[in-house]
């Protein structure tokens, strides 16, 4: 049953996922109403979490893995971290707060692939039970996007002093999790081995490769949401804004109990179709809210919610594959690769030209920024179009594997987040 550890996962997941979204949805108002950066800036931002993700691999790879064991690393991750994010609010020019912020980002994304690692390893039927468990990570991204916006936190650097503290206790309750020794003491690492390269022979099989580049392409119109939905949101005059927007966890929460019974029924292929497809129906709903006034509120609410299927069908669903279509040997270096390039790469291609647009795309008359939605959106929607044709024209579905192959792999340790 292991009840007594699914529960202390699923508190990890909360603390961890709160953490995140008590800052990480209201940064761009932040950035753009109390420190006036502009949208390059704000771009530039969002990518330290990328550039945070690319560091990731070589920490947990060169220490992590060699000299500590996961739930003491994930302790001082989340003390440390707790820390730096106090200190971000006494920063206001960009030079200061960027190398800061890249700083905590290079803390907080291993927690990611330490948590999911840790979960995977000792979970016994991981295939079930870790979406299962996931859903409390959508709960605590409500939980902290729901404070803050009461706390009426958005433009206030209350939000580093809520997530600060909230990391410092994520630290405190990892050194509950069961006790996860480091996988490679006494072994020296490469760069092959902490980048993935070993992963680079299932590249020989033109549907995993199709599949990778289509996961970093679609990382790219992704992260407008991210970057920009606050400040949209801002423009429009909303209240409570960010806790508006983590009614997309609610989906996120119904849709994980869904994954499972879809991918038996749909498979791989369909159910990471569907899941670019509502890439591309979110922009599409945005596009048309910032021109149709009477629908508006409509629109951005629909944008919204369908985020289950945005992210579950696409991101857990496409880690799953990933871990079903590579071995014993491979399997950490696969996972090492997709999270390298999906939310390193991916990710700070995206976000720097989601500011990028930002800025393309805005207009200053008297020093007031009137910023041309109705075109920002389109940009990341016609991008979506275009992966979904590539990944449905050129992947195929992989040959089923028996049940107790799959059930093996699942539980498996994995580093996408």
């Amino acid at each position: 049953m292991q009840t007594q550890l699914k529960v202390k996962l699923s508190l990890f997941m909360f603390i961890q996922y709160f953490i995140w979204s008590a800052w990480y949805m209201s940064l761009g108002t932040y950035l753009t109403t109390t420190l006036k950066f502009t949208g390059v800036q704000v771009g530039a931002a969002y990518g330290a979490f990328a550039i945070g993700s690319m560091i990731s691999p070589f920490f947990v790879g060169l220490i992590a893995d060699r000299y500590f064991s996961s739930e003491k690393m994930l302790a001082a991750l989340g003390i440390l971290g707790g820390v730096v994010l106090c200190l971000l609010p006494a920063i206001t020019s960009f030079g200061s707060f960027y190398p800061m912020l890249i700083a905590y980002c290079a803390l907080y994304t291993p927690t990611l692939a330490l948590g999911n690692s840790l979960s995977l390893h000792h979970l016994q039927d991981a295939k079930n039970d870790f979406p299962r468990v996931k859903i409390f990570s959508a709960v605590g991204w409500i939980a902290g996007g729901g404070v803050l916006s009461l706390l009426k936190g958005e433009q206030s650097p209350i939000q580093y002093y809520l997530a600060g503290g909230a990391s410092v206790l994520l630290g405190i309750m990892s050194l509950m999790l069961p006790h996860t020794p480091p996988k490679k003491t006494g072994k020296n690492v490469s760069l092959g081995d902490l980048l993935g390269l070993d992963a680079l022979v299932l590249l020989r099989k033109p549907s995993f490769a199709i599949f990778i580049v289509c996961m970093f392409l679609i990382c790219i119109p992704l992260y407008f949401y991210f970057a920009l939905m606050g400040i949209y949101l801002t423009d429009l005059h909303w209240t409570y804004p960010v806790l508006k927007m983590t009614l997309a966890q609610v989906s996120d929460v119904i849709f994980l109990f869904l994954l499972p019974i879809m991918l038996r029924r749909l498979g791989y292929k369909k159910t990471i179709f569907i899941g670019i497809f509502a890439w591309a129906l979110r922009y599409f709903f945005l596009g048309a809210s910032a021109n149709m006034m009477e629908l508006q509120t409509v629109l951005i609410f629909a944008a919204i919610v369908v985020h289950g299927v945005c992210y579950d069908f696409l991101f857990i669903a496409g880690q799953l594959y990933v871990d079903d279509e590579s071995n014993e040997r491979i399997r950490g270096a696969c996972q090492g690769l997709i999270a390298f390039i999906l939310w390193g790469i991916g990710a700070f291609v995206g976000a720097s030209l989601a500011g990028m647009v930002l800025s393309h795309y805005t207009v200053t008359t008297n020093d007031i920024a009137v910023h041309q939605w109705s075109k920002i959106w389109t940009v990341p929607a016609l991008g979506a179009v275009a992966v979904m044709l590539v990944f449905l024209i050129f992947f195929r579905e992989p040959e089923k594997k028996a049940a107790h192959t799959v059930a093996e792999s699942a539980s498996e340790p994995t580093t996408l987040p």
